[in-house]
C-alpha cells in the first residue's frame, strides 16, 4: 500500500520523478565557460518543460554532471543551483525536490531556499567508494535540517550508494531496518552500481519486505520494459537516463520517451 504521504505530494500513487540533470557548473572540471550561466538555465529550461509535457509527476534538480563528485561540495555550486532552480521556478508545476551530488546538507539546503520538498541523498554508512572514504553523519545532517527550519522537507535515503560498497559486510534487509529505527528517513532508495543501471529486483523486494511501512523507491535503471517488475515492488521509481535522447545520460531530454513511459506508468497503476 503506498504510504499516504507520497498520494498527498505527489498526487498519485507509485509517482515517477524524473530527474533535471543541470549541466557541469562553475567549478567543475567540465564546465564550459564560453556558455556560462545562460547555457546551463536554458539547457535545464528544456528539460524541465520536456519531462513536464510528458507527464512526470515530479522533478528532482541534480548537479549530475559535477564530475567528480565531492562529499562537500563549494559554496559556488549551492549558489549556482540555487540560481536555475530559482530562475525556473515559477515554470515549475510539480512537486520538484534537489540532490546536490554527494552533499545532505547542501541538499537540504538548497532544497530550503528555493521551495524544494524532498531530497535525495546518502545520509547513513561507511563506505568505500570511487571518491574515497565516505563516511557520513545522520544525526548531524538530521539537526541541521531542523535548525534551518527545513523539517518539512522529505527526506530520501539511499541505502545501495552508486560506485561505492559498505565498509562491513551487512545484509541489504538488516540495513534497512536499523536505518529505519534509527534514523527514521521519509523513503529508502535502492540503486544499482551507477546511474542508468538497473535496480535488482530483488534487492528491492528485500528492502521494501524489510521495512514495509516505509516507502521504497527504485533509483537507478528503470526502464519501459522493466517498470511493470520494479512497480510491482516500489513505491515509486526516480527515473533519469530512460528519458534521455537515445537512452544516453548525457543528451537532452527526448519528451517522446518521456510521455511512453508515463502513459505505460498510469497504465499499471490505474491512474
Amino acid at each position: 500500500m503506498t504510504p499516504t504521504w507520497l498520494t498527498d505530494l505527489f498526487g498519485v500513487p507509485k509517482p515517477i520523478i524524473a530527474m533535471c540533470h543541470l549541466k557541469a557548473l562553475p567549478g567543475d572540471p567540465g564546465y564550459d565557460a564560453a556558455k556560462g550561466m545562460d547555457f546551463i538555465i536554458e539547457s535545464a529550461r528544456r528539460d524541465l518543460q520536456a519531462l513536464q509535457r510528458g507527464g512526470v509527476d515530479g522533478i528532482m534538480f541534480s548537479n549530475e554532471a559535477s564530475l567528480p563528485y565531492l562529499t562537500k561540495v563549494e559554496p559556488i555550486t549551492l549558489a549556482c543551483m540555487a540560481r536555475v532552480i530559482g530562475e525556473l521556478r515559477s515554470e515549475i508545476t510539480v512537486p520538484y525536490g534537489v540532490n546536490v551530488l554527494w552533499d545532505p546538507a547542501a541538499s537540504i539546503d538548497v532544497a530550503m531556499a528555493t521551495g524544494g520538498l524532498f531530497v535525495r541523498e546518502i545520509f547513513t554508512g561507511v563506505y568505500a567508494s570511487d571518491y574515497g572514504l565516505w563516511n557520513t553523519n545522520a544525526g548531524e545532517i538530521i539537526r541541521h535540517q531542523h535548525a534551518v527550519g527545513a523539517g518539512h522537507i522529505k527526506l530520501f535515503f539511499n541505502i545501495v550508494p552508486e560506485s561505492a560498497v559498505y565498509m562491513a559486510q551487512r545484509d541489504v534487509a538488516e540495513i534497512a531496518r536499523s536505518t529505519v529505527f534509527v534514523a527514521r528517513p521519509d523513503a529508502l532508495c535502492v540503486s544499482g552500481l551507477t546511474a542508468g543501471a538497473e535496480t535488482s529486483a530483488t534487492t528491492l523486494k528485500r528492502v521494501k519486505e524489510a521495512v514495509p511501512e516505509t516507502p521504497v523507491f527504485a533509483n537507478t535503471g528503470v526502464n519501459i520494459h522493466n517498470l511493470a517488475e520494479q512497480l510491482a515492488i516500489a513505491d515509486g521509481t526516480i527515473t533519469a537516463t530512460h528519458f534521455k535522447r537515445d537512452g544516453y545520460i548525457w543528451n537532452e531530454v527526448d519528451e517522446g520517451r518521456v510521455s511512453a513511459f508515463m502513459q505505460r506508468a498510469r497504465e499499471i497503476r490505474g491512474r
